[in-house]
């Protein structure tokens, strides 16, 4: 990708600004690596007005219960997949700006929102960009070579990320549907489900073994989104995949 030759000799002083209640907050790269950023809010509203091409709206969690805004169906995309993903406890969307001044430049100082910040189990950080390569134009190479750099300096993973793999984002979708908890209700059914699949045996006829499909399927259909029960999301899910129970409680 091209940066423009950007490199770390070219940026002076980097900070982040995020919001904390109602009062703005402003430090230097260096003195933010213990800020939750998996839980603030917005530095950016979301707009939505007539004509725009992109599609924002809010997520609603199941990793927090709580919802996380989005600018496009990308990004809703990959919101999606941090929150099925089981190392990430919690996620904001537009978490902080990361102001920088390129050294010699004219231009004066510049600004980027990423689009994620993700916390994952073990403690660490991850930011994520959502923008397909193809646009993905000088200037934000640069905003994005700037935040991977930033991200090394306090010891985050960063991801420049686009369009998901056509059948794996379209079974995570339709098991999006049933991430919330009440698809997992009664507790009993959602034992009964998970032993059903001990072995590895196709949905649907699997699914009719344990009752009625119109009760037990979208149970079915939550416990492969909680990982309790796991299937091949690489190809298209039908009657016939192959699910079997995880080693997740």
């Amino acid at each position: 990708m091209d940066t423009q030759g950007v490199t770390s000799s070219d940026v002076g002083e980097v900070e982040l600004l995020w919001v904390e209640g109602a009062r703005e907050v402003r430090q230097p790269l260096t003195s933010v690596r213990t800020v939750a950023f998996e839980d603030v809010a917005p530095v950016r509203d979301f707009p939505s007005y007539r004509g725009q091409r992109h599609f924002p709206g809010l997520y609603w969690s199941a990793t927090m219960g709580r919802h996380v805004g989005f600018e496009s169906w990308l990004e809703r995309d990959h919101a999606m997949l941090l929150d099925f993903d089981p190392l990430v406890v919690g996620f904001a969307s537009q978490p902080f700006w990361l102001r920088w001044r390129r050294d010699g430049s004219p231009g004066g100082a510049r600004s980027h929102a990423p689009d994620y910040f993700a916390r994952a189990t073990d403690g660490s950080g991850l930011v994520v960009d959502c923008r397909p390569v193809d646009r993905v134009d000088a200037r934000s190479a640069e905003s994005f070579a700037t935040m991977r750099r930033a991200c090394e300096q306090v010891g985050w993973s960063y991801r420049l990320v686009g369009y998901l793999d056509g059948a794996r984002v379209t079974n995570l979708r339709w098991l999006a549907g049933y991430r919330h908890p009440r698809f997992g209700e009664p507790s009993s059914l959602a034992a009964a489900v998970a032993a059903a699949f001990a072995v590895p045996a196709p949905l649907t006829g699997q699914a009719a073994t344990v009752g009625d499909p119109i009760a037990v399927l979208p149970v079915v259909f939550h416990l492969l989104w909680a990982g309790r029960l796991t299937a091949d999301l690489s190809m298209p899910l039908s009657d016939r995949t192959l699910v079997r129970r995880s080693g997740r409680p």
